[in-house]
């Protein structure tokens, strides 16, 4: 007696559900991780142009004997020169004084991930916070 066997080939549906369950749990976990390092990566423009108003309003304040009041001022002192791109993206707030203060970029309708997000450089201790940073905003 010669009984011929058919043999299947492919998955069955519980393989593919629970490849499906696996993925989506990889998912689950990789999503907040990658936001925010896509969050990080349009915070790291707006920290880097705080560093450099940081260090302008140094020099600003050692050859004028004031803290400038804002950005344009820095300009126009020729101690500072942004790209039209990062001021339609950042609008910059400077409060700098002696015992140090702190400058705030806050996102424009023009940057990517969407206005309103706040990045706070505490001059006093040289730390970022807010938007992009660990603590979130």
């Amino acid at each position: 007696m010669n009984l011929k066997r058919k043999t299947q080939s492919g998955f069955t549906m519980i393989e593919i559900m629970v490849v499906v369950v696996i993925v989506a749990i990889l998912a689950v976990i990789a999503l907040p991780t990658y936001l925010d390092y896509v969050k990080s990566s349009y915070a790291s423009e707006a920290r880097t142009v705080m560093s450099n108003i940081n260090n302008a309003s140094k020099m600003f304040f050692q050859t004028k004997g004031q803290w400038p009041g804002e950005v344009e001022e820095l300009e126009r002192a020729g101690q500072l020169d942004l790209s039209r791109s990062t001021k339609l993206k950042w609008s910059f707030r400077i409060e700098l004084n002696d015992e140090g203060g702190r400058i705030t970029a806050t996102s424009t309708e023009e940057m990517s991930g969407g206005a309103g997000h706040e990045v706070v450089y505490d001059a006093d201790n040289g730390k970022f916070t807010g938007y992009g940073s660990p603590e979130g905003e």
